[in-house]
Formats: structure tokens, sequence, C-alpha cells
């Protein structure tokens, strides 16, 4: 029986009620040199109006666990881990420029401690990103969660550590999130707080943008449409298969929903030239995205460097780094090189504690911040809302996929409202799922 987290006889599903939070303004990060030569950096600036969760009324002060100091003081005791399949159809075939995803399948993971305890991860899988598919990761935290229940009491971050060692590198990033996230959820479970106040306290809410996959321009300006009457003012455009296309996108959303802002996502899609002259013609057009998200391949360090410049000294448009930066080698070279504006966090491409290794490495660095995901489930999502909205770092906030999804198999959890994730849980993440005896949860 799962005595940690409060149960609830229907799914939560989520409201449309509109909401339109006032946007902050986040500072800009140093901006890359201009090239060989030789030319000075251009002055620092600020950010347009951009996605992130407007600030709250701080929450009242309670007594406060950091989750650096429970790593060395909170004594892990698994009674039980186990993995299982997390199938779920979208409600709409999702298309980006690397690949297109019909349904979610991922690996739900659940750990329970001697205490009674239980918490709750999810790892992704989108095989153009993660290095995983299904398979290969249900087997992965298998593995993990056999050792986990097979080990003596530790204190915590040895645990994690051994989770480290058990799924190394990128090759299992996202098997080691999903275990990593669950054995940190029982832990808040079992201290009884929630997620949010563990990593920092900042806030109890975020504010998401909301993604429009490659479609035709009809389909994408009725999307528009229905999220502008839902409150998002934030639209994530998917871009990068084809230049004019994309343009033809772009246009028959400014007719419906005139007063958004944009980002856009090329993953990987342009090349250098290409993405320069997307920002050119936008710029014809009177349009000026707030991010321009991993304009080309994910080794090209110079081309996402050359677009960098570029769309900051051209337009003032921060470019930003995802399929580039899978690890904490991969974002000192980013950081080092002056290569983007913005890093882009993902849970499933590095985990949980190589997440917060970028995450201090950037802000040390005053490299801004955005936070996303895979197409995930509210299990994942609402593990990294947590982590956004306690932390408070993040300029930017993409976390939309279970909107995505044409069912939510998630119980408890957070709150939407459109764009608006309230955290109100008592303790951890607070989402579940229930076991289905045909094999997966449900």
């Amino acid at each position: 029986m799962e005595t940690s987290i409060a149960s609830s006889s229907s799914p939560l599903r989520f409201s449309l009620n509109p909401t339109n939070p006032r946007p902050n303004l986040n500072p800009a990060p140093r901006l890359a040199p201009s090239g060989p030569g030789g030319r000075q950096p251009a002055v620092a600036t600020r950010l347009r109006a951009i996605s992130p969760s407007p600030t709250p009324s701080p929450p009242a002060p309670t007594e406060s666990f950091g989750f650096d100091a429970l790593k060395d003081t909170f004594s892990v005791d698994v009674a039980a881990a186990e993995a299982r399949p997390l199938d779920v159809p979208l409600a709409a075939p999702f298309t980006i420029a690397s690949s297109r995803l019909d349904a979610v399948s991922n690996v739900a993971v659940r750990v329970e401690l001697s205490s009674g305890a239980v918490g709750w991860g999810e790892a992704p899988v989108l095989p153009s990103v993660t290095a995983e598919d299904q398979p290969a990761a249900l087997a992965a935290v298998a593995r993990a969660c056999a050792l986990l229940a097979a080990a003596p009491s530790a204190p915590l971050g040895a645990v994690l550590r051994d989770v480290a060692e058990a799924l190394p590198g990128h090759a299992f990033a996202s098997a080691r999130a999903g275990v990593e996230m669950a054995v940190i959820d029982a832990v808040a479970n079992s201290i009884r707080i929630p997620l949010w106040r563990l990593f920092g306290g900042a806030s109890n809410s975020v504010t998401t943008d909301i993604t429009i996959p490659i479609v035709t321009p009809n389909e994408a300006a009725q999307l528009a449409a229905k999220y502008r009457g839902q409150g998002f003012q934030t639209l994530k455009l998917k871009v990068g298969k084809n230049l004019n296309s994309d343009m033809e996108v772009l246009k028959a959303i400014r007719l419906v929903h005139p007063d958004c802002s944009f980002i856009l996502d090329a993953n990987e899609g342009y090349t250098a030239n290409q993405a320069i002259e997307v920002l050119d013609r936008l710029n014809e057009m009177g349009v000026t995205p707030v991010l321009f998200e991993q304009p080309v391949h994910r080794d090209d360090w110079e081309g996402l460097r050359h677009v960098s410049v570029a769309a900051m000294d051209k337009y003032r448009v921060a470019v930003a780094a995802d399929e580039s930066c899978r690890s904490l080698l991969d974002a000192q070279k980013i950081i080092h090189g002056n290569l983007a504006h913005v890093i882009n966090i993902k849970l499933a491409k590095m985990g949980v504690l190589g997440a917060l290794e970028v995450i201090d490495a950037a802000r040390k660095a005053g490299i801004a911040l955005m936070i996303g995901g895979m197409v995930e489930t509210r299990i994942a999502m609402g593990f990294a809302g947590h982590l956004a909205a306690g932390l408070g770092c993040f300029s930017f906030i993409d976390l939309d996929t279970p909107l995505l999804l044409s069912d939510d198999p998630v119980y408890g959890g957070y709150e939407a409202s459109g764009p608006l994730y309230k955290f109100t849980n008592a303790r951890g993440h607070g989402g579940f799922l229930h076991l289905d005896n045909n094999s997966g949860w449900k």
C-alpha cells in the first residue's frame, strides 16, 4: 500500500481556464564573440518578454530541507523497486525535424522504502535524442532496480552514486533519470515535503510555453487559435524540415495569434546559413522570436557559434543549445567557447544529478537556462516542474508535452490551468500510477 502518496479516485484532467500571467524579463547571458576577425563581444542586453513563471508571492515559510544536505544525512533503505512500460497515445502525431512520434513509449519506475514511502519516476524515450529505446531503457532500469532492492541501507548521496555507476553516461541517461526521480521522490515523501521545497523553495508554480509540431499552415493556425483561447502567450514552433514551409506556418499563426511570443526549435534541422536566413525573413515580416533553439546539428559547434553571433548582433535573438548539450563536458565547451546564450536542461539527456551539475556551471558562468523534456507524462514533467520552481533560475519553461497526450494516466500531481502549473501537493511530486495486472501501469 502506498502510504506516502495521497490517492485519488480518478485521474487529474487538465483545466483549460485561460490565464495570462505577466512574463518576467530576464537578463541575457554573455554574448559570443564574432569570430576570427577579432571583434569584441556585444554588450549584454535583456531578452524580450518570455515564458517563465511570473514571480509569485513567496510561499509561507516552513522548515527547509536542502537537497545537498539530505544526500549526506538521509539513509535510504529500499524495500522494493520495479520498472514497467508506460505507453500512452498522443492526441495527434508529433513531428519534428528529426523524427515523428505517435505515442509515448516510456518506462515508469516505482521505488518503495522500508518505511513505506513510495516514489515514482519516468524514463522518457525519444530515440532521436535519447540513446535508449523502450526495451533498452526497461532492461537498464530493471537492472538498477534489482541493485537498489538488494543493497543495504546507505546515505542518499551514495545510493545515487551507485545508480550513476550502474547506468553511466549519456548511453543510459534517460534510464538513470527515471531511477533518480523515483528515489528522490520517495525520500521527499518520507520526510513529507514537496520537491519544490527540497530543491530550494523559490516558487511553487511555473508557466510553460506550448509546442506546435511540424504541421500544415492551416493545422498550425487552428492550434494557435486554440492555445490562445487557453491563455498560452508563448508558442514554441517546430521548424527545420523545409524553410519555405516554415515561413508559411509562421504567417498563418501570426494571423490568429498576433500578440504571441515565438520560440523557434529547429531540432538540428538547418545549416547555419539557413538558420540566419530564417531570421532575416522573419525580420522582413516584422517577427522577432524570443529564442532560437538548436538551429544546427548537435556536432556543428562552429555553426552554432556562427548563428549565435549573427542572431544576437543583427536581431538581439538568443540561441539555445539543446541536443548539443548532453553532459557537463558539453556545457563547459559551450560556456568556454561562447557558443550559445542559453542551455536547455532536460533530465532525460543527463539525469537529475547531471542536470544539477550543468545548472550550477551555467549559473556561475552567467549563461541563461531553459528547462524542457522529451514527450513525457506528468510523472517526469512534474518532477522537472518542481525542480524548475524550486530553483527559480530558468528563463524559459518548456514543460508542455503532457498536454499533447490523448489521455492522462497520472493520478494526483500538479494542477494545470492553461499554461500555469501549481505544485500544491504536500510531498514529493505528488503523482503516481495505478497498477495494471496486464504488465504496465495505467
